[in-house]
């Protein structure tokens, strides 16, 4: 199903859906929470409330690029009106008094009774938890893990391998490490130059799972979390795993791993089959509330079950065939959509956090449920368990006394059976319309640019972007682009509005023969630096998306709604229509990166800037005749020879 736009905002995940209600509850669940004062992290500020008039300037200086003379002079107009008696030019034009003070003035007082930030909840709820479309593509996320040489056998495409079993356990192993350093919190401060950034989101990655509801969602997360389990899928069937000792310390040993995991795998294909219940998360939310609740009344059995896949740490999914078109190929571009959604969304758990999934050849990848963390921080998890040799701390559990695994067991009846049905014939429509490919190019990275270029590389991969775009779409789009939030306290993400004038008219003139170089080289400097100042607005919380996304969400009734002005106006949905929404996760040297295209006509643009090469994965759905992810990526290889061409 298509994320609809219903006269609102659209995120990187998607539209989003209002009410009148104030966004103060929290949406996330949290066992022997850590307080922000008894960390030893560097503290950090709140982020503040931007002033109204400089929000709606930048609104404005963002939506020029994409509007007519007449249309911008309309818009100009309703915002004007939204603020009515502000300085500096929003003075009304015969409209009521400004709506925008009002919403302004309650957004002052939501974040004086936030414990965190204005943004934090609201976004959670607002972002993600009211959506009601399915997770898969939609909300997950998916890193392709580099493969380990050792534990990599590329002939492997069926059953269960020695590759698959000894690659799952040195990753387990190393997430376990990773776990205790974050509950130790010994994992090292992290910094934007010398500015701190916070650490919060590290506690929301493991034991984390988001609960299906009846009008929104919530997360249940424990930290530090006293579970032992892990959960074990293998031919849709699913296992508890105990993978610590009871005192929480003592993790199993590598070779402990790899029994427990062989025969959780071999009973999965032999033993008698469960119903696959997993398939209910990749169904709308609503089904999966509905398969959900039904479970929970039928048996204490079940409700016993999804209290220990809630409370577990994370999941191992252990496919036993690789799914690509031509298993003999093993490259990233033929296995990384088993990775995305696994091409019928079998063998998944999509409401957990983390899902950590290994093919028979070894090659292994995370899918990750979006709500609770952003992809920079389980991106950082994950560099850590491939560049870290695994093994056995002095303390680890050996094979002979490790804990069996524990199946589990399910009670359904035919509204089970059917919601499983109905939810797995949602997962495979919307798989069937969504395509990835991949793009790598070794010709040049992050140094060429810096030295070559004297630009910021990401300032130069969004102009190659947008290069692309204009030589396979003409006209210009609205650019997503994630800037993190987290110099702020419980930061999440703010919207970069990549598309500007100035990127626009180099993207423009690039191809125009008129032109000399040198003139194409000043517009070029002003591209990247008119992206560069719009990225370092965002991130230091004068963005335009967030703040005023919580002023819609302040809205009470429909006369209110009838004077948002600023709202109401055209531009504002085609301003973030993103049909280009892109994610940097920089450097990428351990794995590749994607998600699904946030409208139906777009692409979605994970990529990596290494030193020496550049990493893309691009999204799109084929039922859209305009959009093509190989036409694209074929238009961007292109623009970024041409680029280097061009300042060699």
């Amino acid at each position: 199903m298509y994320r609809r736009v219903f006269a609102a905002v659209t995120t990187r995940r998607g539209p989003l859906r209002w009410s009148n209600e104030l966004a103060h509850k929290h949406y996330i669940t949290t066992v022997a929470a850590v307080k922000e004062t008894e960390n030893e992290y560097l503290l950090v500020p709140r982020l503040p409330v931007p002033a109204l008039k400089d929000t709606v300037a930048r609104y404005l200086q963002s939506t020029r690029v994409l509007l007519t003379p007449d249309e911008y002079s309309a818009t100009a107009r309703a915002a004007a009106e939204f603020v009515s008696g502000a300085d500096d030019g929003f003075d009304a034009d015969g409209g009521k008094s400004g709506l925008g003070k009002i919403l302004q003035q309650r957004l002052v007082q939501l974040d004086a009774h936030e414990p965190f930030s204005w943004l934090e909840a609201l976004w959670l709820r607002k972002a993600y938890l009211e959506w009601r479309e399915p997770s898969v593509v939609n909300v997950n996320w998916w890193c392709q893990l580099a493969d380990n040489a050792a534990l990599f056998d590329a002939g492997a495409t069926t059953g269960v391998t020695p590759a698959q079993l000894g690659r799952a356990a040195t990753l387990v192993a190393n997430i376990l490490a990773f776990k205790r350093r974050i509950d130790a919190r010994t994992l090292p401060q992290e910094f934007v130059k010398k500015e701190p950034l916070c650490m919060h989101q590290y506690t929301n990655v493991l034991a984390t799972t988001r609960i299906p509801g009846p009008v929104a969602d919530s997360i249940a997360s424990a930290h530090p979390s006293t579970a032992r389990h892990i959960i074990v899928m293998a031919n849709n069937q699913l296992y508890a795993l105990n993978v610590l000792a009871s005192d929480g310390l003592f993790p199993l040993s590598l070779n402990a791993l790899v029994s427990r995991l062989g025969e959780i795998a071999a009973d999965a294909l032999q033993g008698p089959i469960e119903p696959s219940v997993g398939l209910l998360t990749a169904g709308s939310r609503d089904t999966n509330y509905k398969g959900y609740s039904r479970l929970q009344s039928l048996s204490p059995q079940n409700a016993a079950n999804l209290d220990t896949i809630r409370t577990s740490l994370f999941f191992v999914c252990l496919d036993n065939a690789s799914k690509n078109p031509d298993p003999s190929k093993n490259s990233p571009e033929a296995t990384h959509e088993q990775i995305f959604h696994n091409y019928d969304a079998s063998n998944r758990w999509f409401d957990k956090a983390i899902q950590l999934i290994v093919l028979p050849s070894g090659r292994a990848g995370v899918n990750g449920e979006h709500s609770p963390t952003d992809a920079v921080i389980p991106g950082n998890m994950m560099d850590f368990i491939v560049k870290t040799e695994a093994s056995d701390p002095s303390n680890a559990i050996s094979a002979d006394v490790a804990e069996v695994p524990r199946k589990l067991h399910w009670v359904v009846d035919t509204e089970i059976e059917k919601l499983i049905q109905e939810a797995s014939n949602t997962a495979t429509a919307l798989i069937k319309d969504t395509k990835s490919c991949l793009l790598q190019t070794d010709i040049y990275g992050s140094q060429f640019i810096k030295e070559n270029v004297k630009a910021s590389p990401d300032a130069f991969v969004q102009v190659a972007l947008q290069l692309a775009w204009r030589r396979v779409h003409t006209e210009p789009t609205a650019v997503y682009e994630s800037a993190s939030l987290r110099l702020f306290s419980h930061g999440r993400t703010e919207t970069i509005r990549s598309l500007t004038e100035d990127t626009w008219a180099f993207v423009v003139s690039f191809d125009q023969p008129g032109l000399t170089n040198d003139e194409k080289r000043d517009l070029f400097q002003k591209a990247v630096k008119s992206q560069a100042n719009m990225a370092r607005e965002a991130t230091y919380g004068r963005g335009v998306d967030r703040h005023l996304l919580a002023l819609r969400t302040l809205i009470e009734g429909p006369e209110e709604a009838k004077r948002a002005t600023l709202f109401n106006d055209p531009a504002y949905i085609k301003s973030m229509y993103f049909k280009l929404s892109t994610s940097n996760m920089s450097p990428g040297d351990s794995f590749y990166g994607g998600f699904g295209p946030v409208v139906p006509d777009g692409y979605g643009i994970n990529y990596a800037i290494g030193k020496d090469n550049l990493k893309f994965s691009i999204s799109h759905k084929p039922s859209a005749a305009v959009t093509d992810g190989g036409k694209f990526r074929e238009a961007l290889y292109k623009s970024l020879v041409d680029l280097k061409q061009f300042f060699e």
